[in-house]
């Protein structure tokens, strides 16, 4: 009986190291080579590398001007790039070979301009943009007798349409949708306005622009229309609310792909997780009831599929 029981520790014991020696083998297989660069001035991308190495402590995070990156097909082989804006995106697509690829900044009409048709493979674009369906459910939430939805769009931006559609049909709303070929002809503008019961806004820098801003939120308010979206700094311009990731949700969004093999990277996604802004101001102006950022957001993730 003593006998057996030496037996039985020696074996664990043995057991024990044996875990231990694969763990310290196994660990450097799994850390990788997190390589952040951009087109622009690297220092933008301080905060978000210092953010992303102390959440991957097993990996090492460095900062590469795009310029000074060696051709994509010499980097080492467990080298992961992090590309931050539609330059760096347009760089990576310079040759089809080089290393699994993330592609931050870049919102779904810019994608769309620098891919056109093409997945590229070992490439996900992280689309800096809402989604549709997130924003559908904000209006629908903060103004539940709409309908109609209006969209503005350009040649651009026309191939959105297709994801909002469906995306409202789930909700039982009309997409009321016209080109606006030129933002300085209000006409279109208070077309949809006219027929449509609130405005949502698409991610399209010729649309939607410091320069749009005041006329098309004045115009809309004018109509009694809230505006939704298309982002947090249109909010703070004057649309009612929008849905909106920050730094902390681009990082959770990193962390399951970096998590997953990259041959199971979906092409384009949007961010895991995500925050609501309102307007106040805009909100009493319009007499809409608004509830905190908090609660909002609380809300929208709760009824979202996992």
């Amino acid at each position: 009986m003593v006998a057996n029981r030496s037996r039985t520790r020696s074996g664990r014991s043995w057991a024990r190291r044996l875990l231990f020696l694969l763990c310290l083998l196994q660990s450097p297989l799994q850390a990788a080579e997190l390589l952040l660069s951009t087109a622009g001035d690297t220092a933008t991308l301080q905060g978000f590398s210092t953010a992303l190495a102390s959440s991957r402590p097993q990996d090492r995070v460095r900062i590469v001007a795009l310029n000074d990156l060696p051709p994509l097909n010499e980097l080492p082989a467990d080298t992961y790039l992090i590309l931050f804006g539609q330059p760096a995106l347009a760089w990576r697509l310079s040759s089809h070979e080089g290393p699994p690829t993330l592609v931050l900044q870049v919102n779904k009409t810019q994608a769309r301009a620098t891919l056109g048709d093409r997945t590229p493979t070992k490439l996900s674009v992280l689309w800096s943009d809402p989604s549709p369906l997130r924003q559908l459910r904000l209006a629908k939430l903060l103004l539940p007798h709409i309908a109609r939805v209006g969209v503005l769009h350009d040649e651009h931006s026309a191939f959105l349409l297709d994801e909002i559609r469906h995306a409202a049909t789930g909700l039982d709303m009309q997409i009321v949708s016209e080109g606006w070929p030129s933002t300085r002809d209000n006409r279109t503008l208070l077309r949809v306005l006219r027929d449509s019961d609130v405005l949502l806004g698409v991610a399209d820098d010729d649309l939607y622009n410091p320069q749009t801003a005041k006329n098309l939120l004045l115009t809309s308010y004018g109509q009694q229309r809230a505006v939704i979206g298309p982002s947090a700094g249109f909010v703070r311009a004057g649309s009612l609310a929008s849905t909106y990731s920050d730094q902390n949700d681009w990082l959770d969004t990193l962390a399951r792909l970096l998590d997953q093999p990259p041959h199971s990277w979906p092409s384009g996604t949007y961010s895991n997780t995500f925050k609501v802004l309102g307007n106040s101001q805009v909100a009493r102006a319009l007499a809409v009831e608004l509830p905190s950022d908090e609660d909002l957001a609380r809300h929208l993730s709760e009824g979202e599929t996992p």
